[in-house]
């Protein structure tokens, strides 16, 4: 489904009916990430997937998508569809989206789910990081793509999950340049969400690889022991929808029950 939003196409699907969740993706992914759960998830909930700014069938609305500017519009989404309680999941991008979601909409929320992401800032190096692949894909775009989208995997489950490595690849090389240079901005200038989250009243869960390259899972874990943040952690890496399906699913099952 479409809905126009300040000159552009925003897409969302709207499945099922229920408890509302609402399924965010990261970056270089779109709302296909999920197409393989919807089946278990609709049979007793109405799931809203929603197409990010500048990925997916959603376009871009500069060179630069603030995480405010990426809430913004999925809050558009969920206020055209009239959800007035709902839970979130979030996939790495997508759960700094949710955190800046849920800065104003926390009445709204019954729980929060972080998928291999955090509530903290980019360090400076991870910034230096972003900066400089901004300016390295403007010039071998899909090079860039399959290095970044890699070193989120595992050798060992980039082999055992081959074909939806393969697959999940060929989502993240639809990205538009653009896209990916707005939210590498976006998220290099984000700021740390720890005690809004912390605050919130509903549910709290962050699901950590243990493997993930690209969050410390340790200092998560230190952070939340013995707060209202639940946390699970799974053997594999940053893609725990590809790398532990089985776990995954459970995991989210028995958090919106």
């Amino acid at each position: 489904m479409i809905l126009e939003y300040k000159g552009i196409e925003l897409f969302y699907t709207d499945q099922g009916k229920g408890t509302a969740l609402v399924l965010l993706h990261g970056f270089l992914e779109n709302s296909t990430m999920w197409s393989s759960f919807l089946p278990i998830l609709t049979k007793k909930n109405r799931v809203i997937c929603i197409d990010l700014l500048g990925h997916g069938n959603t376009d871009c609305l500069g060179y630069l998508h603030t995480m405010e500017e990426m809430s913004e519009a999925v809050e558009a989404v969920l206020k055209h569809l009239r959800l007035r309680k709902y839970y979130m999941l979030a996939h790495s991008m997508g759960g700094y989206v949710a955190l800046s979601l849920a800065e104003n909409n926390k009445d709204k929320l019954k729980g929060l789910c972080l998928m291999n992401s955090t509530y903290e800032a980019d360090d400076n190096e991870r910034k230096a990081l972003r900066k400089r692949a901004n300016k390295l894909v403007q010039f071998n775009f899909e090079n860039m793509v399959r290095m970044s989208f890699a070193n989120l995997f595992s050798e060992t489950s980039k082999i055992v999950h081959s074909l939806k490595f393969e697959t999940a690849l060929n989502e993240a090389l639809k990205t538009p340049i653009q896209g990916y240079i707005a939210c590498q901005e976006g998220m290099r200038i984000r700021s740390n969400k720890y005690e809004m989250y912390l605050s919130l009243a509903c549910k709290k869960l962050i699901i950590i690889g243990e493997k993930d390259p690209v969050i410390d899972a340790k200092k998560l874990l230190n952070e939340t022991k013995n707060t209202t943040i639940e946390t699970v952690i799974f053997s594999e890496g940053h893609m725990s929808h590809i790398e532990n399906e089985a776990e995954f699913l459970q995991s989210i099952m028995h958090f919106i029950e």
